[in-house]
């Protein structure tokens, strides 16, 4: 019990003296790289840009699938009769005339998926992209099946039977039309198939069979030979860190740990996919209170500095594609969106961003994905004055959208 005890309590000072460490050191020239490091991965992305002309631009992405559809919640008395009428798919408009005390949210999107579970078994989700909320209603089911199903003009339910802890309820999706994926526009296809080809998609920014701990980084550790460096960065390769705490900062210091040794042994890949992971804090946690994540920097400059397309890759990023390369990479809306808001191309970024929101050409989801970048990109800005303006050219976008779309996010 002593020895148990002791454990804890030295685990608790680590978790403690990790918690209150800050963000990464800034060199003299602005970024949490050196001149030396940035002078390294230049010459790294100069080597590469004959590799971006022998990538294939021309690969057909399709949005996700999706409809437009109504979200109906019936009552708790009418649920076992109203789920009988469902069963026997009665009209919609005959549903609305015998349960007009049932809930009705009428022309939502809704996205079809498929998943792994909480058991890793395969799996569809039903979700409804809910504009007003983060978490919209879904349903999950192991029939697999239903992905290919023709929902025209069907019903599709989620019954709880009652408990001692709730009440018996009954929500569904009523499709009037069949899902549908239509083809990416070219030209955002091609922000995709750059960002596939920069990040490179063939391989991996962890090795697999990941153990946890910590690999520590050596002060000296620029002395050390290439080789060791290798070593050193193939083992924190296969390492997974779990930050204790909010605050904890060593997941984001494996990162940055990572790219720095990636730039010294020349290993672009690994480097970008850790700066990326930094950009959109992408990483293991116990707890992660929101009240910690304005520490968290996005160091989108450090991208600027390099010869590549930034606006491409960070755009290409974050569509959402039914079709994607393995280990694509999918940006994180709200990061992103605050890391475009330091950016130094903001004439071009905006314009891109509300070019996307109002192409009638492109789906739904991703042009409304892209009014929430948006949003989050311009909650960011300093500006008060330009924030105001950029919000009124997002109204004009917004406007070009269907009005069960557009009122809604005026109302927001």
């Amino acid at each position: 019990m002593k020895n148990s005890t002791t454990l804890l309590i030295g685990l608790f000072y680590t978790i403690t003296a990790f918690c209150q460490d800050g963000e990464f050191k800034v060199h003299p020239n602005g970024l949490i790289y050196s001149e030396q490091t940035m002078g390294k991965l230049s010459h790294i992305v100069d080597s590469l840009n004959l590799k971006y002309k022998t990538c294939n631009f021309n690969t057909v992405f399709y949005a996700k699938s999706q409809t437009i559809g109504h979200l109906v919640e019936v009552d708790k008395d009418n649920c076992k009769e109203a789920m009988k009428d469902i069963e026997a798919n009665i009209s919609f408009d005959d549903f609305i005339k015998k349960y007009p005390s049932a809930t009705i949210e009428r022309n939502v999107l809704i996205i079809k998926s498929q998943i792994k579970n909480y058991d890793n078994k395969n799996s569809i989700e039903f979700e409804h992209f809910d504009l007003k909320n983060d978490y919209g209603f879904s349903i999950h089911s192991e029939d697999v099946a239903l992905y290919q199903k023709d929902f025209s003009n069907k019903w599709l339910i989620k019954y709880t039977k009652k408990t001692k802890y709730s009440e018996e309820s009954l929500s569904a999706f009523f499709f009037p039309e069949n899902f549908s994926s239509v083809a990416i526009p070219q030209k955002y296809a091609q922000m995709i198939g750059y960002s596939d080809c920069l990040i490179d998609t063939t391989t991996t920014k962890f090795k697999d069979n990941l153990k946890n701990g910590w690999v520590e980084l050596p002060k000296n550790w620029t002395s050390l030979s290439d080789k060791k460096k290798a070593k050193l960065l193939d083992e924190m390769r296969s390492t997974r860190v779990v930050g204790g705490c909010s605050q904890d900062s060593r997941p984001r210091e494996h990162a940055i740990n990572m790219a720095l040794l990636s730039a010294e042994t020349y290993n672009w890949e690994v480097f970008l996919k850790s700066h990326l992971d930094i950009m959109n804090d992408r990483f293991d946690r116990v707890s992660d209170g929101s009240y910690a994540w304005r520490q968290r920097n996005t160091y989108i400059r450090e991208l600027e500095e390099l010869n590549i397309n930034v606006t491409d890759l960070i755009l290409g990023i974050s569509f959402r594609i039914e079709n994607p390369a393995s280990n694509h990479y999918f940006g994180s809306i709200g990061r992103v969106g605050r890391a475009l808001s330091e950016t130094k191309n903001r004439d071009e970024i905006e314009n891109a961003m509300l070019a996307i929101i109002a192409d009638t050409e492109l789906d739904y989801f991703n042009r409304l994905l892209f009014y929430f970048l948006f949003k989050n990109y311009n909650y960011h800005i300093e500006d008060e004055t330009i924030k105001k303006v950029s919000n009124e050219k997002l109204v004009a976008a917004v406007a070009t959208l269907p009005d069960y779309f557009s009122n809604q996010l005026t109302d927001k």
